[in-house]
């Protein structure tokens, strides 16, 4: 009887979904044999490069890593059950391209522009994202050209909006599509979801227009309507992050203004206006925008990692059972940063330490984190307060900050935000980018931790969130050059800072200061008594996650039909703490969970719209990244999920 193909259908191609067929390409000769097999890639966007990393958004959007800090490929660094594959990182495709090896990598396919960035990008670059976007899509490419001729991809320019079972048979309902995809293994790789805002979103909103005001609920800054702010006008901003810095690229550049290097200015750049810019009033809880990446590498190489806080460092607590994350677990965690901090400043820097490492490490090794004893010995080390590590600076930096007026706080902000810049590009302080490499150990840790529940339903509920945060402020912050950006736009007065601790009310009409009859939103923060009166209100950052809120129709159908639920932490008792708003899965695998707690044999969903949380979709090379490691054991799953011989239907 003839047989028919085995078929995978992955829900969003961009760099999540390449990511996972990269890895299926791997591991096909160890775990399919010599079956056929067709692959359907699904997705609105442009296959490789997905939504985020589209060509079609502006030019001024940069990435937030160094052209040299990007792969999408495995290298000897990765441990994983799969074969090792190596391919060129962004910098190494660069050089392919300019040396005319990659015959489809032309000037005329990418316009003078984008050309010109290519052949001006080195190393140490932050290139746009249009540029990015070409990388990946050529990275899908490659993956596709390298399977053998048994193995068929199929890419579908739509949206995923049904999944229904037959049988053994999956059937994917695509837009603008007659016939439904036949699968017998689906993974869900549509990365960040969008959501309708929550009821108090909504319920702001509603209160916004009844009162003639304007409020921008949470949402990818690049696809925000922003005609809506008017030249002149005073915009209240909460949020600092990624979200805050693309706001601040497309209201201001993106609106006619430059930057022109100035040596006098505090971040050394001068921007001049178009006359078309708002003025942004921004705060947040940290009150400061994200640190800047670093722009220098590793003097010590990478810190042999994880030391203080791996598997048997780890298992000692939670042998008996669950531990809560700050009380038993942030001790290591802390000792495991300063660990890479200071392995870079002793081996790096040794001219600025009393010690050797070998010194260094014996003595750090015997002492524990937060004692006197630690602090009089980090103190003898490093006699410079500069090289030493503060992580309540790095984790709340405005902390202690206040001013009687608004006036008088900007330059206090604006100092400290300028000091912490120049920290993060002046090779004298590269152990920054120790604690960075640090906390990446972390990360994979704590989500392993995570996936085997080995922390408590609360700690998950209150620390995990914390934690993220922490590391976003920390390891996630745009270039050096945005920061400067800001600097100069804060110089002119166009940006202003809250302080920590913002808030924002709604008042009026009777109560509005802006005149009869009128309503305003009202902020303010704890570093100051001023507070700051606007129409416009601006939440600069992605919506908190949520499937039963996602405006995705194949998500939205199949939590109704129970085939998703949202991951919920609760209690020994029943209570719940927290909807995470997350998709369920198995975190070894990442097969979906279904509203009867089974895991589907053939279904699986990977990215930041479920409770397996990795780091970035691609990473560093020579990292031994999480996000590549999971890729594989994914990929790995669905492949022994197929069958590898089946009859075709009669």
């Amino acid at each position: 009887m003839p047989r028919r193909p085995s078929s995978i259908a992955i829900v969003g191609a961009g760099p999540r979904g390449a990511g996972i067929l990269e890895r299926l390409a791997a591991s096909l000769p160890e775990l399919f044999g010599d079956g056929e097999l067709d692959v359907h890639l699904v997705d609105p966007f442009p296959p490789g490069a997905g939504r985020i990393w589209r060509h079609a958004q502006s030019p001024l959007l940069a990435m937030n890593s160094m052209a040299a800090d990007v792969t999408m490929y495995t290298d000897d660094s990765v441990v994983c059950a799969g074969p090792i594959v190596p391919g060129p990182s962004l910098w190494e495709w660069v050089q392919r391209v300019r040396a005319g090896e990659l015959p489809t990598e032309t000037a005329d396919a990418y316009g003078p522009a984008l050309w010109a960035e290519l052949e001006s990008v080195d190393a140490a670059t932050f290139p746009s994202r249009r540029l990015q976007s070409r990388y990946l899509g050529w990275v899908l490419r490659d993956v596709v050209a390298s399977l053998p001729s048994r193995v068929r991809v199929h890419v579908h320019t739509g949206r995923a909006t049904r999944l229904t079972e037959t049988g053994d048979d999956q059937w994917l309902t695509v837009e603008g599509e007659d016939v439904p995809i036949r699968a017998d293994s689906v993974v869900l790789a549509s990365g960040h979801l969008d959501a309708v805002p929550t009821d108090d979103e909504r319920a702001l909103l509603a209160r916004a227009v009844d009162a003639g005001l304007r409020y921008l609920p949470p949402e990818q800054t690049t696809d925000t309507d922003l005609s809506v702010v008017q030249p002149g006008e005073t915009v209240l901003v909460r949020g600092l992050g990624l979200a805050f810095v693309d706001l601040v690229v497309l209201l201001f550049e993106g609106r006619g203004g430059r930057f022109v290097a100035d040596d006098d200015a505090v971040g050394g750049l001068r921007y001049i206006a178009s006359g078309q810019e708002p003025v942004l009033v921004a705060g947040s809880p940290r009150g400061a925008p994200y640190h800047s990446k670093t722009h220098y590498a590793l003097r010590a190489g990478r810190p042999p990692l994880p030391r203080y806080f791996g598997p048997d460092q780890i298992g000692v607590h939670t042998a008996t059972g669950p531990v809560d994350l700050r009380a038993t677990l942030w001790p290591l965690i802390a000792k495991e940063i300063a660990w890479g901090w200071y392995h870079e400043l002793v081996a790096g820097h040794p001219d600025r330490v009393t010690l050797d490492l070998d010194a260094f490490t014996a003595r750090f090794d015997a002492l524990d984190w937060a004692t006197p004893q630690m602090d009089t010995f980090l103190a003898e080390l490093a006699p410079d307060p500069l090289d030493r590590l503060d992580l309540d600076a790095l984790d709340r930096p405005l902390d202690g900050v206040t001013a009687p007026d608004l006036d008088s706080l900007q330059p206090l902000v604006v100092a400290r935000i300028a000091e912490d810049l120049r920290q993060h590009v002046d090779p004298r302080h590269t152990p920054h980018l120790g604690a960075f490499v640090a906390m990446l150990s972390i990360y994979g840790e704590l989500t392993r931790l995570q996936g085997e529940s080995a922390l408590t339903p609360e700690s998950q509920a209150r620390d995990v969130s914390w934690w993220q945060g922490f590391f976003n402020g920390v390891a996630s912050g745009p270039p050096g050059f945005r920061v400067r950006q800001i600097l100069a736009l804060a110089d002119a007065g166009l940006v202003r800072f809250l302080g920590p601790g913002m808030w924002v009310e709604q008042v009026g009409p009777e109560e509005g200061d802006a005149g009869p009859g009128s309503a305003v939103f009202r902020a303010g923060s704890a570093a100051t008594p001023d507070t700051v009166t606007s129409t416009i209100l601006v939440d600069a950052r992605l919506p908190d996650p949520s499937a039963s809120r996602s405006t995705d129709p194949l998500l939205a159908s199949l939590l109704r039909s129970g085939d998703v639920v949202e991951h919920v932490l609760r209690a020994a008792d029943g209570t719940v703490l927290r909807n995470t708003g997350l998709i369920e899965v198995r975190a070894a695998d990442g097969a979906v969970v279904d509203a009867t707690g089974a895991a589907h044999p053939r279904r699986f969903a990977v990215g930041p719209h479920t409770q397996v949380k990795v780091a970035g979709a691609f990473t560093r090379p020579g990292m031994n990244a999480q996000s590549l490691r999971y890729n594989d054991a994914v990929a790995r799953a669905i492949l022994r999920s197929l069958p590898v011989e089946e009859a075709a239907a009669a």
